[in-house]
């Protein structure tokens, strides 16, 4: 079936676009979330007139990306993971351990936006992941992984478990 998405829908397309989707797919979730409108000649026109509104839209967002990129490009990612001897950590870092730092410092991309060589990495050193922002828009993301010293997984666990009791004490409290 032949549609106009009338919002933007993840993993189908932006707002304007036409697509070809499954009937029930149409029907049974697009329709009734007024995500998308048939295609037909009253719909076309309605798009046609709002076509510049769509395309400043998607100018911005191109801009928003490029702004991104240089503020990610210009970023360290430095993550201190408790590891072996011979540098091998005892965990991994994956694309939701750079996403969740990332939401620290202020950024809010998705994991699944985030690319790592090998899917996770293993071992300290010094690393690359692409982050794929807007359209074909990617930024390169430089991490640092580096050995935790032994005081301070003993500080943050020490503090983790501070966090623990406090919790469980406001909801006794509740």
């Amino acid at each position: 079936m032949k549609i106009i998405l009338n919002d933007d829908v993840s993993h189908l397309g932006e707002k304007g676009d036409v697509k070809n989707v499954a009937n029930g797919y149409a029907r049974n979730y697009l329709f009734p979330r007024s995500l998308a409108v048939p295609y037909n000649e009253e719909s076309v026109r309605y798009f046609e007139s709002i076509k510049e509104e769509i395309a400043k839209r998607k100018e911005a967002k191109r801009k928003d990306a490029a702004s991104l990129k240089d503020k990610l490009e210009a970023l360290t990612v430095e993550l201190s993971m408790p590891a072996g001897a011979n540098g091998r950590l005892y965990g991994a870092v994956s694309a939701q351990t750079i996403a969740d730092y990332l939401s620290k410092n202020g950024f809010s991309i998705e994991r699944k936006r985030i690319d790592i060589p090998g899917l996770a990495i293993k071992s300290v050193g010094n690393y690359h992941a692409t982050v794929h922002l807007y359209e074909s828009q990617t930024a390169e993301l430089k991490i640092a992984v580096k050995k935790q010293s032994d005081e301070n997984a003993k500080a943050e666990a020490a503090e983790e478990k501070k966090n623990e009791k406090s919790e469980e004490k406001n909801a006794k409290s509740e």
